[in-house]
Parts: structure tokens; C-alpha cells; sequence
């Protein structure tokens, strides 16, 4: 007979679970390396704000994708071997990519559109999106080595380990593109991938077995994913949330370094987003050490409401000071929003079907932004960014964004700012937040029902 929830996970596995937290930053710092070196690389070589809203559009579009396959083979398998295969698949990506590289002439790569291109992108891709899963085994593993009083917090140290790897590859992707090249940052990149799987082989998760409350779900099961969401009363109106909060978030994802190399070179905008990013692990941080309270929805949907505030305001003037100032504020949100919805679907989703809530919910949540940033990239590139160099375009926007040479991206970001702030203000009135809330303090009960 398989064991129950609580069964499973009822003893404490704490100084496990900080070991898969060190190579989680390990295995981001590679993965994040190579992506930012690649849409740094691509927009120095071609100028081009549509080539990196297709890049960016891409990864989000495959994320996904595979968000429900993913969590799937996250509930049939143990979670340390599907870490194993994935950062072994990652390995062999980059590899491949670096080969490419250096076989194909960098004209026929920075081609936008070509197939050289595209076989570039894709193979980086690949390996960035398989490491994905990991992020998925990640959230699982906190319910299975934590006990549920210290979740939050640990949910709080998993958003600092990825601030740190952001900050460390925010300014090591700029430097090494900068300094050594195309080709000297991906060697780098192959070798810390080969590191990050020899350490994980060290590491240990505690998994006696894989728990299954009725069958061993098919190998993409998205009919098991869905009916797991709909279960838990309210539970849907969060994923669909989330998914219209980043339908307007893939601007940002999109826009936000060809706003930036427009203020400053590739090696200071790197490195201030290495600095800006302890902003990230200020707010992991606190949640860490203070948690998130009885009610961590609230505490998402007011995260959201500054960040929302900041969209708003940090380009309405062409001023690098006062970004940085709003990326910092905006990236210590971050952790907060996201802590709060992994310990909500902690408690309220059981367990052996958490892999593929997740991965729905990652789904369903990346499948908003990548319509935006494949949307955004063109509208700014031939309408945007035209009319605001013109002259009628400076003299209406002006007053609101004042004068620079990013003025149309700048207004791209108050419109979304606008746009997420109404959307959060309306989801507190929503009868999915009373549900859900109320749900949050009766953990199973509703899920349980469905099997």
C-alpha cells in the first residue's frame, strides 16, 4: 500500500535539502550565463530589439511547453535523478552549441531568422529549458525535506540562491562578453555545467519512494494536472493570475536590456544588474528569516501591487540613476510574489501530484509571455521607437517621459505598469481570493477529493 502524505514527508530533511540548494545555484549560474551572454552577444552584433523579443519569446514559448511533460516526469521519477538527467542533457546541449559555433561563420549566425540562427538559439535553448525542470523538482523538494511551519522560509532561501546566481551571472555574462568574446563564454559555460553535475552526483535526497495516491500517472498527464487545480477551490483563478500578470511582464522580459544598452555599455549594464539583483536576495531574505504570515496570497497580490507602482515609474525619465533605483526595488518584490504562491501550492496541493500542478501552472503562467515579447518586439521596433524619435512623437511625449533616445520603450513600460496595477487591485475583490485564502488554513481537504 503506498504511503501517505504525511507519512512521506514527515521527517526533517533540512540539511538535504541545503545541499540540492548549492547546486541549484551552481546549475544557475551556469544555465543564466549562457542565456544572458547570448541575448547580450545578439544585440551588440545586430541592434536589433526584435531579434531578442524572438530569443526571449522562444525560451518562454518552450518553457511552456514543457511545463506539464516536465512535471509529469517529476511525479513517476525520484527527484534527484531527474536533476541527473536534465543538467547531463543541458551538458550535452551546450556542448553542441559551442561546436556549432565554431564551425559555422558568425555572419551566417547573426543572420536573423536563418537556420544557422535559429540551430544557434535552439540548441542554448535546449539546454536552458531541460534545466527548467529542475526549478520544478526544486518546489516539490521543499515539501518533501522541509516540515510545512519552516516552508516559507525555505521557499524565501530558494529565492535568494536565485538572486545570487542572477547577480553572479548578471555581471559575469556582460565582463565576459565584453572582454573575451562569444567564444571564450561559451567554453566557460560547458565547463561549469560539467562541474555543476559532478557535485550533484554528491548530493543526497532522501526519496525511499515515489508516492502515488491512485496510479502511476501517463507520461504527459495533463488531464491528472488539470483535475489536481481544479480541486482546490480557487486555485484556478490564481494560475490564470499569474498567467495575465506575466502576459504583461514579457514587455519587461523583452525590452529591458535594449532599454538599458541604450543608457549604458554592455560591461556597466551587466554589472549593475549583478549589483541591482541583491535586491532580489534583500526580499528573499526577509522571507527567509520573517516568513509570510497566516496569509502569504495577500502578501502576493500586495508584492505585485509595488511592483506594478515601480513599472510605472522607473523610465519616465532617460535616467539610469532612478532605473536602477526601480530594478532594485522591483527585483526585491520578486522573491516575495514568488515564495507566497510556492507555499500556497505547498499546503493546499498534495503532494505526489505537485510536479504536475507546478508545471501546469508554470504552463499556463509562460505560455502569456512569450505572446507579448513576439507582440512587443515588432510594435516597438517599427512603430514605437520610430514615433517617438519623431518629431510629433517628442513633442506629445515629452511631458510625460521626457527626452531620450528610449522614449518608446519608455512608454511601452508605464502602459503595462498601468494595466498590471488594475489587474492586481481587481483580483483582491475576486471570489477565487476569499476561496483560496480560506483554503489556505484547511490544507488537503478539497484536494484530497479528487483521488
Amino acid at each position: 500500500m503506498a504511503k501517505t502524505f504525511a507519512e512521506e514527508v514527515s521527517m526533517d530533511h533540512t540539511r538535504s535539502f541545503y545541499s540540492v540548494l548549492v547546486n541549484t545555484l551552481i546549475a544557475n549560474v551556469t544555465t543564466s550565463f549562457l542565456w544572458f551572454a547570448l541575448t547580450f552577444w545578439v544585440y551588440l552584433e545586430t541592434r536589433s530589439v526584435l531579434a531578442t523579443a524572438m530569443i526571449g519569446g522562444a525560451f518562454m514559448l518552450m518553457v511552456a511547453v514543457v511545463g506539464v511533460p516536465f512535471g509529469t516526469w517529476i511525479d513517476r521519477w525520484r527527484k534527484k535523478r531527474v536533476m541527473v538527467v536534465a543538467t547531463t542533457v543541458t551538458a550535452i546541449a551546450y556542448g553542441a552549441a559551442f561546436v556549432f559555433f565554431l564551425l559555422v561563420p558568425t555572419e551566417a549566425l547573426l543572420q536573423i531568422g536563418s537556420l544557422p540562427f535559429w540551430i544557434f538559439v535552439l540548441l542554448i535553448l535546449v539546454g536552458a529549458i531541460v534545466e527548467s525542470a529542475r526549478g520544478i523538482a526544486l518546489s516539490t523538494c521543499v515539501t518533501l525535506l522541509v516540515p510545512e511551519e519552516r516552508r516559507a522560509n525555505m521557499n524565501g532561501l530558494v529565492g535568494m540562491v536565485s538572486g545570487l546566481g542572477f547577480a553572479i551571472t548578471s555581471v559575469f555574462s556582460g565582463l565576459a562578453i565584453g572582454q573575451l568574446g562569444m567564444k571564450w563564454t561559451m567554453a566557460i559555460a560547458v565547463g561549469l555545467t560539467v562541474v555543476s553535475l559532478l557535485h550533484l552526483m554528491t548530493v543526497s535526497i532522501p526519496e525511499p519512494e515515489v508516492l502515488h495516491s491512485d496510479e502511476v500517472p501517463k507520461a504527459v498527464d495533463f488531464a491528472g494536472a488539470y483535475r489536481a487545480v481544479v480541486a482546490v477551490p480557487g486555485l484556478t483563478g490564481l494560475v490564470l493570475f499569474a498567467a495575465l500578470n506575466n502576459l504583461l511582464g514579457g514587455v519587461f522580459i523583452a525590452l529591458m536590456d535594449p532599454y538599458g544598452l541604450t543608457l549604458v555599455s554592455v560591461e556597466v549594464w551587466g554589472v549593475l544588474w549583478g549589483v541591482l539583483t541583491f535586491g532580489f536576495m534583500i526580499g528573499a531574505g526577509w522571507v527567509a528569516r520573517k516568513g509570510l504570515g497566516a496569509r502569504p496570497l495577500r502578501a502576493l497580490l500586495l508584492a505585485n501591487v509595488v511592483m506594478w507602482t515601480i513599472g510605472i515609474g522607473f523610465t519616465i525619465r532617460e535616467n539610469i540613476w532612478l532605473t536602477a533605483i526601480g530594478i532594485l526595488g522591483y527585483m526585491a518584490m520578486i522573491p516575495v510574489a514568488e515564495a507566497a504562491e510556492q507555499t500556497v501550492l505547498q499546503k493546499v496541493v498534495p503532494f505526489e501530484k505537485q510536479g504536475r500542478v507546478f508545471g501546469l501552472a508554470q504552463s499556463v503562467e509562460m505560455a502569456a509571455a512569450p505572446i507579448s515579447a513576439f507582440l512587443i518586439g515588432p510594435v516597438a521596433q517599427f512603430w514605437l521607437i520610430p514615433f517617438a524619435d519623431s518629431e510629433a512623437g517628442r513633442t506629445v511625449l515629452e511631458p510625460l517621459l521626457g527626452q531620450g533616445e528610449a522614449r518608446g520603450i519608455a512608454l511601452v513600460f508605464v502602459l503595462s505598469g498601468v494595466f498590471g496595477l488594475v489587474l492586481t487591485g481587481g483580483a483582491f475583490l475576486t471570489r477565487s481570493y476569499r476561496l483560496l485564502s480560506h483554503g489556505y488554513g484547511a490544507p488537503h481537504a478539497a484536494a484530497e477529493q479528487a483521488g
